[in-house]
């Protein structure tokens, strides 16, 4: 009992989810069954459980999700799979091949783009970010090093939004909050804590980072980003909507669960949303197949050069129990270790997770019904669970 339990805890600590708990439910759609799975030719290990994964994706859509999408891959074998519909009215399968919201997985691809500048001797990660963008953040803060920002070490205090709750947000889902003022109300508040003293993973981090890359490049940030990362990385269907709501190209609609007074609960279309406050920490749309080769072609490094890249597999020093690296996570499992990024906007989940050897790796998109809800997504757990041992 007690090593489930420490299994669940460490699962849920990788996937940005939902709440728990029974929900009164209309009806949906009929659960679509299964896409059959595909393993393409290449090595097959005993390691890679099909059953399990087959079967943690069976019986969408229900309370906790209404899509999802699913690649393990890796030199010990490889599986695919999706389910759950395209959307609930009609009740059509979902597209395996869909765009999705990738959420804080885009973190992943700015910490690129910092590192291989870094490479080009274009930044210096030992260098305060005010030398960069002086005034940016004001008298009351110390010097916080581009690697401090990469690693969540910085101290900055979270931006405002534009609401707190559900409500509030929905209600402002197509107006514009830029980062300049997402970083100017954080400065405001004053540091949470000296640089390096403590990691404290926050968006903030990666806005002002993304800021960086537009003051060295001199160029905006998706564009910068896309040379950079996305167009090495063979990333054709991945990009930066910025104010613009709507997901292009094909894609499962997304829906948050929302409890009426009555006691039943209604799916509420999150699919069009205006995510530019999120920049260079969240307002990335991309595909399984695109994150897939992201993760690939970075740990192969494709990329990054290596000297640069170990800063992504690299956790801060004498910083009591820091998980961060620049822009991933390590978390150990199954024997292995793996280091990974989750992702979470209304409506949609995603994760993309690798060995750093490539053995074994994972993406997948799920459309979550809560998905920034404080627990696990009962449907990512399980996908997790079985993909990551």
């Amino acid at each position: 009992m007690r090593t489930r339990r420490r299994t669940v805890a460490l699962a849920a600590s990788l996937v940005l989810a939902l709440g728990a708990g029974p929900l009164a439910v209309p009806a949906l759609a009929s659960p679509a069954p299964a896409s059959p799975a595909s393993a393409p030719a290449g090595p097959r290990s005993d390691d890679l459980d099909r059953r399990a994964l087959r079967e943690a994706v069976t019986g969408l859509p229900d309370a906790d999700a209404t899509a999802v999408l699913v690649r393990v891959g890796g030199t010990d074998g490889t599986w695919r799979g999706s389910a759950g519909v395209h959307d609930l009215a009609s009740g059509r399968p979902a597209d395996p091949h869909a765009r999705f919201r990738a959420g804080s997985v885009t973190k992943v691809v700015t910490a690129a783009a910092v590192l291989k500048l870094a490479a080009r001797g274009e930044i210096d990660l030992d260098r305060p970010v005010q030398r960069y963008l002086p005034g940016l953040l004001g008298r009351d803060f110390r010097p916080v090093t581009v690697r401090q920002l990469l690693n969540h070490t910085s101290g900055i205090p979270a931006g405002d939004g534009l609401g707190d709750t559900f409500a509030e947000l929905y209600a402002h889902r197509f107006d514009t909050l830029t980062p300049r003022a997402v970083v100017a109300s954080a400065a405001a508040k004053g540091p949470e804590f000296r640089p390096g003293r403590k990691q404290h993973y926050l968006n903030i981090n990666y806005t002002i980072l993304g800021l960086l890359i537009e003051k060295v490049t001199g160029r905006p940030y998706a564009s910068a980003a896309t040379g950079l990362v996305l167009a090495p990385a063979g990333m054709r269907d991945t990009y930066f909507p910025g104010t613009d709501p709507r997901i292009a190209g094909p894609h499962n609609r997304g829906y948050q669960a929302v409890r009426k007074a009555d006691g039943t609960t209604e799916f509420v279309d999150v699919t069009e949303w205006n995510q530019a406050d999120r920049f260079a920490a969240g307002d990335m749309i991309s595909t399984t197949a695109d994150l897939e080769r992201l993760l690939t072609s970075l740990f192969g490094g494709r990329i990054v050069p290596r000297p640069q890249l170990r800063e992504m597999f690299t956790l801060p020093a004498r910083v009591e129990g820091a998980t961060y690296s620049a822009g991933l996570q390590r978390f150990a499992y199954g024997g292995r270790v793996y280091w990974l990024k989750t992702g979470g906007r209304y409506g949609y989940n995603a994760m993309v997770a690798g060995t750093r050897d490539l053995s074994r790796t994972l993406v997948y998109s799920v459309n979550a019904t809560d998905a920034k809800g404080e627990e696990a997504n009962p449907v990512a757990e399980r996908i997790a669970l079985a993909a990551l041992k």
